[in-house]
């Protein structure tokens, strides 16, 4: 990531807007918006702990947020993420599956993307072929422009068995527990 190129386009962006850039609180923005950047869109994770089991029961991490910017319109996303699979022998550690979507996130980026990026990056870490993975989006490019809906859009990436209505359904019911 490039911040001074980053700085320098927020720069003109204000500009472009008619914001006097010695006015205090425009002074630090483009710095600020750069390190927001980076904090958005960087990946702490240097190592992914896995390890070998033997079992094949569905691991869940339901409900996790996070955030992006839809590539169109630069204007934040909210992510709501349920991320499954069924281990082949290997397991990851359960705080690496919110991390899995830190890895993914790596700059504005299609909902849609953002499901099977999440699915391909845990089956090639644990060698599973069986993953699920159900996003659900609050954009802010739809809530603030255009249709000016405040209506959650939904996608859904699955490979291997949870492709069968089967695993589908049992995703889902794992999904409604409390």
């Amino acid at each position: 990531m490039d911040q001074s190129k980053i700085e320098a386009g927020v720069k003109l962006i204000l500009q472009g807007l008619g914001c006097d850039l010695r006015d205090q609180n425009f002074q630090d923005t483009p710095e600020r918006v750069a390190r927001v950047y980076k904090q958005m869109f960087s990946s702490p994770e240097k190592g992914w702990a896995t390890f070998d089991e033997d079992t094949t029961d569905v691991v869940l991490l339901r409900g996790h947020e996070l955030y992006t910017l839809c590539p169109h319109h630069m204007l934040p996303v909210k992510l709501t993420v349920s991320l499954a699979y069924r281990p082949a022998g290997r397991v990851i550690g359960l705080s690496k599956l919110a991390r899995v979507f830190q890895e993914v996130n790596r700059g504005p980026m299609l909902q849609e993307v953002i499901g099977k990026a999440a699915v391909d990056l845990l089956c090639s870490l644990t060698g599973t072929k069986d993953a699920i993975c159900r996003v659900e989006g609050q954009h802010g490019c739809m809530r603030i422009r255009g249709v000016k809906s405040c209506a959650d859009t939904v996608t859904e990436y699955e490979a291997g068995a949870f492709k069968t209505l089967e695993m589908q359904k049992r995703f889902y019911a794992m999904l409604r527990r409390y």
